[in-house]
């Protein structure tokens, strides 16, 4: 029941952010009545087809939701079409190309103001040490390194953290974060105290290892949360919104840089468990995850990489700027060496994801 449980959810997670993302491509292709032959969610077989009798447009559902597409006229080939994509201005290819990446990104940010309207946001107001017991609750004794504590720094409790390494922190996410990611080793924490800033230097917090991968710790409490008005929502939603695309361009670097590995790195199958671990814990949850896949997805397709969105609007930038268009056998050629490399990585991830479940 476990099992079938997740599959139902991240099914119905998948095919919800592949359709915005494809209705943004399908519908300002529809504004510049660019011709479109077939509009499909999902791959595969079809289990479901519809051509309207008005457009002549194809409505199709694949199989397995792990994709989609906007099939237009003249998009990887020349056409003589007046309404094909490759006719219509740069600019209108442009708007059309990125649309699918903007609404992830602009949905996300719409249920992150639902997610801060319904939960308190803490603020960043040090209030002293966490139990031992209750951090080998969370990560485990195995990989948990408790043989420091970042009050034995100089950290009191009532200090306002403001800043990790001269990086503003307004809201616990933010601090969380920067901990995680810069906590291995001794951080610069700022804070105001008795109403002045000062900065503790060399700050040391326990250390976690998840996934291979090594990770600071928050070791302390915080003490209140923040007041919800519309406008601190909107604020709020605003600073977390922003600290998820930070996280996905700063994995990416990571990634790039050898920082983390490969198996840091987790596909359909590795966020399928997730999806189904969030629900369980409740609607709050499970679209919190929900806004960080859809964000994430929307940021990864902006990636100046050929097959992506990102690499068609490489090409269409370089057009605008030397006024000379790549010829469409030459921009397929490089997309469908991208498209396989693609293909190559998610296998070699899917199968790693797979390894994981036993």
């Amino acid at each position: 029941m476990g099992t079938a449980f997740t599959v139902i959810i991240a099914l119905l997670v998948f095919g919800f952010l592949i359709f915005i993302h494809e209705f943004g491509h399908y519908i300002t292709a529809r504004l510049f009545k660019v011709t479109i032959n077939e509009f499909s969610i999902g791959m595969g077989p079809k289990l479901v087809t519809y051509t309207s009798k008005k457009t002549n447009i194809q409505y199709s559902l694949g199989m397995f939701p792990i994709g989609g597409y906007v099939a237009m006229v003249g998009e990887d080939e020349e056409s003589d079409d007046p309404n094909a994509f490759n006719k219509k201005p740069a600019w209108q290819r442009f708007i059309i190309t990125a649309a699918g990446a903007t609404v992830n990104i602009v949905a996300g940010f719409l249920a992150m103001i639902i997610i801060v309207s319904c939960v308190n946001t803490a603020n960043t107001v040090y209030g002293g040490i966490v139990n031992d017991e209750r951090l080998t609750e969370s990560y485990g004794t195995d990989t948990l390194d408790l043989s420091v504590r970042s009050d034995a720094s100089g950290l009191r409790v009532g200090d306002e953290i403001v800043k990790i390494n001269g990086k503003r922190v307004k809201i616990y996410d933010e601090l969380s974060y920067e901990i995680m990611r810069n906590g291995v080793e001794p951080v610069d924490v700022t804070v105001i105290r008795d109403g002045e800033q000062m900065t503790i230097e060399d700050v040391v917090f326990p250390t976690v290892i998840s996934d291979g991968e090594k990770f600071g710790v928050v070791d302390f409490m915080i003490t209140d949360y923040l007041d919800k008005n519309p406008i601190s929502v909107f604020s709020m939603a605003i600073r977390r919104s922003a600290l998820v695309m930070r996280m996905c361009w700063e994995s990416v670097f990571d990634l790039i840089t050898g920082r983390y590995s490969l198996s840091a790195v987790s596909g359909p199958v590795g966020i399928s468990s997730a999806i189904g671990e969030a629900a369980r814990y409740g609607f709050i949850s499970l679209l919190n995850i929900t806004v960080i896949i859809s964000m994430n997805l929307g940021f990864m397709n902006l990636l100046p990489i050929p097959a992506l969105d990102g690499g068609r609007i490489v090409v269409i930038l370089i057009e605008m700027i030397t006024r000379k268009k790549l010829p469409a056998r030459v921009e397929a050629i490089i997309n469908g060496v991208g498209l396989a490399a693609l293909l190559l990585l998610s296998f070699v991830i899917m199968i790693k994801d797979v390894i994981g479940l036993f």
